[in-house]
């Protein structure tokens, strides 16, 4: 179900701003709104992004194994 929202204090110049950015893209400033919310909604906060790239470490990262190291360091010194 679609809910209403009102944002009060919106600075002039913002407001401007963002009806300028509308008409560029040849929409309502509620057009315009609603797809730069829905863009919003559908990315993850940074906070969010850190938390996932994080957990995708801990599964995806592997050590590299001390033989590979010093296999490495061997060949380096030839």
């Amino acid at each position: 179900m679609a809910v209403q929202i009102t944002i009060p204090n919106v600075p002039e110049e913002v407001r401007a701003k963002l009806a300028a950015r509308a008409v560029r893209q040849r929409q309502s400033m509620e057009e315009f709104l609603l797809k730069e919310l829905e863009r919003i909604a559908s990315r993850p906060s940074n906070t969010e992004w850190v938390r996932e790239l994080r957990e995708w470490k801990k599964v995806h990262a592997k050590p590299i194994p001390t033989s590979v190291i010093l296999e490495a360091k061997d060949a380096d010194k030839h």
